[in-house]
């Protein structure tokens, strides 16, 4: 099965971007037993598209934005219950999102995509980095991805050396810090 991990978001607006930093956390601090696909997917848009197509298996790391609910909050929604989740398109990406998951289940030719996505605190301030609420919350987002990926039949075994949430947000802030030779080096 062909697995596309996607971290979307945007790294300069606080809680915007974590799933960007989830996907590079996973990717950096596992090794990985089975056909997947780490994505940085930023604000991908359109392109999401091939990936809603030609992977079997879609996780997608975002902010979801759920009326009501605390801050924190952690959610696996598979993607055919977000295609009539009108809630859930709050932010530019997330309609990018919704929009092309509708777009691949009209042709027909969509893959299993689950959204795995987390109530954030801040995603107005220019500022790279997370919210202390999301910071506490980011392990039970990881272990909410781990389990999806897992139930795909993907084998995960973790780094002896690992990579905290602090040290790759470090790296995201000061891309020319002395230690950026930490990501990807596969410890």
């Amino acid at each position: 099965m062909r697995i596309a991990v996607i971290g979307a978001g945007t790294i300069i607006f606080r809680d915007e971007g974590v799933g960007v930093y989830a996907q590079r956390y996973l990717e950096e601090n596992y090794i990985v037993n089975g056909d997947v696909t780490f994505v940085d997917g930023g604000v991908l848009g359109f392109k999401l598209m091939t990936y809603y197509t030609d992977y079997d298996k879609v996780i997608i790391l975002d902010t979801i934005t759920m009326n009501n609910d605390k801050v924190g909050s952690i959610y696996n929604i598979p993607g055919e219950e977000l295609l009539g989740l009108g809630s859930y398109k709050q932010t530019a990406h997330e309609v990018e999102i919704v929009e092309m998951l509708e777009i691949a289940a009209l042709n027909g030719n969509l893959s299993d995509v689950n959204i795995v996505g987390i109530v954030p605190e801040d995603i107005l301030s220019v500022k790279v980095g997370l919210s202390d609420t999301l910071l506490k919350a980011f392990p039970l987002f990881i272990d909410t991805a781990l389990k999806e990926l897992q139930i795909s039949g993907v084998e995960l075994i973790k780094k002896e050396k690992e990579l905290t949430i602090e040290e790759i947000l470090y790296l995201y802030d000061n891309p020319q810090s002395e230690h950026k030779d930490l990501i990807g080096k596969g410890r």
